[in-house]
């Protein structure tokens, strides 16, 4: 279902004391999350979302994204995620005898109506969580699989898109690339989502663009940068994260680079 990475574990449980939107902006697996306390704003380029306190929602994997996790007042943000990797999702169907039928639709993140069973599943959940002891992993990837199950019982439409088993196939790269530039995502995840390997992927952006595909990304950030800056009013602060940047000082340094002055004094 997706390139090579490390293997997540089956359930993660997150806190944060401050907004953070840190980490690869790509959803690798399909994820079953409950939103504990405060809210978290996602944006997958062309709809935004947004998901409160108390609330249960279904993330699309193979997709990129961009998130920011807000924690409540005087509080911390805390969800529980629980991942549907691959080769759980074939041993489910192998099992239980689960495929996809149709094509899903295109919405990346799902507001699931809240149920009695997911909140029991997520309720179990806690106190291993929160348990200040190791992690039991078969335990966890015990409660995985009940949460597939729960799934398939309260909303069994979602099995066009937990057991659609195929391939990005090869699309467009420059229609692709305009439109999700922006995102922080390796060249890696990029040729995966446009249906090529690396090399394919590095030799059909050099034919399509005439450039590297890093140096190609900087030089289209930047463009957008500075059009933000320049005809928007916007300020460098405001807009290196959202255009892929790493840091500010990064963002600085390159854009001095392309247009001989730091973005502050354009």
């Amino acid at each position: 279902m997706s390139t090579s990475q490390p293997k997540l574990p089956p359930i993660v449980h997150a806190c944060y004391f401050a907004s953070s939107s840190r980490g690869e902006q790509f959803i690798p697996v399909h994820t079953f999350s409950y939103q504990q306390a405060g809210k978290i704003a996602a944006n997958d380029g062309t709809k935004e979302y947004e998901f409160n306190e108390g609330e249960f929602r279904f993330a699309v994997g193979n997709k990129l994204a961009k998130y920011y996790k807000i924690p409540p007042p005087n509080g911390a943000f805390r969800s529980i995620a629980i991942f549907f990797d691959e080769e759980m999702l074939r041993e489910m169907s192998a099992i239980h005898g689960f495929t996809a039928t149709q094509k899903p639709g295109s919405d990346i993140f799902l507001r699931l109506t809240p149920h009695q069973a997911y909140k029991d599943l997520f309720n179990s959940l806690i106190p291993y969580l929160n348990a200040d002891q190791t992690l039991d992993k078969e335990l966890l990837n015990l409660k995985a699989r009940e949460a597939l199950l729960i799934i398939m019982k309260v909303n069994p439409e979602l099995k066009d898109i937990l057991f659609d088993f195929s391939k990005p196939g090869k699309i467009d790269l420059e229609t692709f690339m305009q439109k999700n530039y922006h995102f922080k995502v390796s060249l890696e995840r990029f040729a995966f989502l446009t249906g090529r390997s690396l090399a394919t992927f590095k030799r059909d952006f050099e034919k399509v663009f005439n450039i590297s595909p890093s140096r190609w990304l900087t030089q289209r950030r930047l463009q957008q940068a500075y059009y933000l800056i320049k005809e928007m009013g916007k300020r460098p602060s405001e807009i290196y994260v959202d255009l892929g940047f790493e840091d500010f000082s990064h963002f600085t340094y390159a854009f001095r680079q392309l247009y001989g002055a730091s973005p502050t004094k354009i």
